[in-house]
């Protein structure tokens, strides 16, 4: 069978990866709240109260067409507070539920644009998280930020709270590119947010870089890797454009833009390639990283695992996951791994 053959059979539409088995096979009959924190309970006693948490903060003041995530479009910034109290709302029904206090092993905060937020509002929240917990030295805490709306204030709060990893969605540098998907943020701003972070002390940069993106070509994605090697993130993302136009109807749009499967496929080989000769390790599946970095070390000793929040260093069998659905609607992710 012919490479051409081999993509054309496999080029179909498939659940995401984060779990095994994947979402669309589920049981979701005869669950409850009760059920539920039973089996939250059950886990949490059974891993000596070890906790891996994701806050969804899913606002943004503009929408990215090419998005699949769950998020709020609004300019108003007065919803901050009324999220917060529900985050923590969610998050006491938990504690109530826990005989002790949870061993927080990591803290992940993801969008939506949780720079969205002030950073005293994001203060706020962190802070009422982290003093019903235990938590040691060793623990992990990332944010996802937008270049275009990261302040230094932001990164220097969220720094002196514990946070140590930043992740940048960059997607493409091409202009033209950004416009399709109505994404855009300047290279100046890309340097600027890596520059203070540098500076402040965080020990990892994530940059999100997407193919097969509309528009986008490969001499665009030859020079979005480019840049991005001379920047050098730490750790890299890299990983395709999911078309769902039946689940996210902005992406209509733009289904007459996309690149073919068979350009697709050299868009990955294009970009693997060149992050391999400025310097990057594969992780496997989508991310790469600078030699000495923690996510290579874990691969490189054995300790690598994954769950819910993509790769991580550290092992947790209970993950919960704080505002997953739209505001005012409330539903956990649960990952055994």
């Amino acid at each position: 069978m012919s490479i051409s053959d081999l993509i054309s059979k496999y080029n179909t539409e498939g659940p995401r990866y984060t779990s095994y088995p994947t979402v669309p096979f589920w049981e979701n009959q005869g669950h409850d709240q009760t059920t539920w924190i039973s089996a939250v309970q059950e886990n949490f006693n059974e891993n000596h109260g070890d906790l891996s948490l994701y806050l969804h903060l899913p606002f943004c003041e503009r929408l990215c067409s090419y998005c699949g995530c769950t998020t709020h479009i609004t300019k108003n910034h007065d919803v901050e507070e009324e999220y917060i109290d529900f985050l923590l709302k969610e998050w006491n029904i938990y504690l109530n539920s826990f005989e002790k206090a949870p061993i927080l092993k990591e803290l992940h905060l993801g969008g939506g644009t949780p720079t969205f937020f002030r950073p005293t509002k994001l203060e706020r929240l962190i802070t009422s998280i982290l003093d019903t917990c235990k938590y040691d030295d060793e623990i992990e805490m990332g944010f996802e930020g937008h270049p275009n709306n990261t302040t230094e204030e932001h990164l220097r709060v969220l720094y002196d709270l514990g946070f140590r990893r930043v992740s940048f969605g960059i997607q493409d540098f091409d202009g033209t590119v950004q416009k399709t998907i109505n994404r855009k943020q300047s290279v100046e701003d890309v340097v600027r947010v890596t520059d203070q972070a540098r500076k402040i002390g965080y020990s990892s940069i994530n940059y999100d870089l997407v193919y097969g993106l509309p528009r986008q070509t490969l001499e665009t994605l030859e020079k979005t890797i480019d840049k991005t090697n001379e920047l050098k993130p730490d750790r890299i993302a890299f990983y395709g454009y999911a078309h769902i136009p039946k689940i996210k109807r902005p992406q209509r749009r733009l289904e007459s833009f996309l690149p073919s499967s068979g350009v697709r496929l050299e868009m990955y080989k294009l970009g693997k390639k060149m992050l391999k000769e400025g310097g990057y390790r594969d992780i496997g599946m989508d991310h790469f990283s600078l030699p000495g970095e923690a996510l290579l070390v874990a691969k490189e000793n054995g300790t690598l695992h994954r769950n819910f929040m993509g790769y991580t260093t550290r092992q947790t069998s209970l993950l919960l996951g704080l505002g997953m659905s739209s505001i005012g609607d409330s539903w956990t992710a649960f990952s055994q791994n």
